[in-house]
């Protein structure tokens, strides 16, 4: 089995439609979904001491994660408002709170290593320890959603292993054309997701297609995450690329069949 670390980024999600939150966060959401895939996994970060942090160690706990080398730290957990239309996410006000306050020491770069497989994301704050976090790697896969720029892609990429991005409503040329260049910045494997269209994978060989798995939407939010989490684990324990990807798009639209990335939600 692959053993999966998620660095970096948690977050409550408030629906203001539900009066509920929810636990989440790329890199919380890739190590829960990636355990329930049958994966061992922990996670590192950084959790306020208020009813956001206390909601997302309870979830942790409950998911059997490993956070022994978590923080606890004194002020606001990370938290943003969610509205749902047709089913699709749409953010409000966020406050990113002592996520921001990331900062990996040695004792939590030699725990990483024990991993097979680094998860970390472009809202985790790692910044100058993207380095050091990819040395303590055996490997690393960094999801850059779609807030990227070809500026910031270019001081990242000669990092990681695995690079995850999000590039939709753009024409096949444009996608092969990005994830060539991607490819040539050093990762090993690049996967763009595309929404609706589905996702690419370019290994610097070949690239494969995967179309969306029809269902029953009830929330998005959290599909990418299991995507990229099944997709991961596949891969890495060996399944054929394309097999990996039809798995990861089962796992997606199983993902938007309930509320939240994971669920654990409660009132608020």
């Amino acid at each position: 089995m692959v053993r999966v670390i998620g660095v970096g980024d948690n977050t409550v999600d408030k629906y203001l439609h539900l009066r509920q939150m929810f636990p989440g966060g790329n890199a919380v959401n890739v190590a829960v979904l990636a355990h329930r895939y049958g994966h061992p996994a922990s996670y590192i970060g950084w959790f306020g001491n208020d009813r956001y942090g206390d909601l997302l160690i309870d979830a942790l706990e409950n998911e059997k994660i490993d956070t022994t080398h978590c923080r606890i730290v004194d002020g606001t957990n990370a938290h943003g408002d969610v509205s749902l239309i047709d089913g699709e996410r749409v953010f409000g006000h966020s406050d990113h709170g002592v996520t921001t306050l990331i900062a990996l020491t040695e004792e939590d770069l030699e725990f990483i290593s024990q991993h097979q497989l680094t998860h970390t994301s472009i809202y985790s704050y790692i910044g100058s320890d993207i380095q050091k976090l990819s040395e303590a790697s055996t490997c690393l896969s960094f999801d850059f959603s779609q807030d990227w720029t070809r500026e910031y892609l270019s001081e990242i990429l000669p990092w990681i292993h695995i690079a995850i991005l999000s590039y939709p409503d753009c024409s096949e040329a444009e996608t092969e054309d990005l994830m060539s260049w991607i490819y040539n910045q050093g990762p090993k494997v690049v996967l763009i997701t595309q929404g609706k269209l589905g996702a690419v994978l370019f290994d610097g060989i070949s690239i494969s297609r995967q179309g969306i798995v029809e269902t029953n939407v009830v929330d998005t939010l959290g599909a990418g995450d299991a995507f990229a989490a099944r997709f991961l684990v596949e891969y890495l324990e060996g399944t054929p690329a394309e097999m990996a990807l039809q798995k990861a798009a089962i796992s997606a639209a199983e993902t938007c069949g309930y509320y939240g990335a994971f669920e654990h939600g409660v009132a608020y």
